[in-house]
């Protein structure tokens, strides 16, 4: 569709057809698209700014333990300051049990707590692989000088042999 033929289409009619994807509703893109005829292309980028604006829109048809990982972190923070009264309500509103929020909160405060141990054990072994290159460094140059000391030598021993003659021949 070229810009000129594209549908203008309401803010109202849009807040409707982006809440019909957010629980409890939860209709799939394509259903919604073959009911209202708005292209699953424009569903999917509604959903999208949706999204970005920091609504959960899963519009995916599927229950809610089913829901993707941004989906759930996005119902967990923005019930994350609720006290249990203002989350029941909200839970009877949105078609959820309280009980998957408080578990998606448990996961998301684990995944966070993983990384950072994550990071911790990867700065340790970072921390152990350069005092491994320090080291294997300083070999390195010991042996270099090592080997130049013994190149100087075998070059005076020739030199020598040249001035005084072989001393094997003696």
């Amino acid at each position: 569709m070229t810009k000129k033929n594209r549908i203008r289409y309401s803010k109202e009619e849009k807040a409707i057809v982006v809440k019909r994807m957010m629980p409890p509703q939860n209709e799939s893109v394509a259903s919604i698209s073959e009911e209202t005829g708005i292209s699953d292309v424009t569903l999917y980028r509604w959903r999208k700014e949706a999204r970005e604006t920091g609504m959960a829109t899963p519009g995916n048809g599927q229950i809610s333990d089913k829901w993707n990982s941004e989906d759930k972190f996005l119902i967990v923070m923005e019930t994350y300051a609720m006290n249990e009264e203002e989350l029941a309500a909200y839970c009877r509103q949105k078609g959820l049990y309280r009980e998957q929020i408080k578990a998606w909160q448990q996961t998301c405060l684990q995944a966070n707590g993983k990384a950072f141990d994550h990071s911790r054990q990867m700065n340790g072994q970072l921390k152990e692989e350069k005092q491994r290159a320090k080291a294997l460094e300083k070999e390195l140059q010991k042996k270099e000088k090592a080997l130049s000391e013994a190149a100087a030598l075998l070059l005076l021993r020739k030199k020598a042999q040249a001035i005084w003659g072989d001393e094997e021949d003696e």
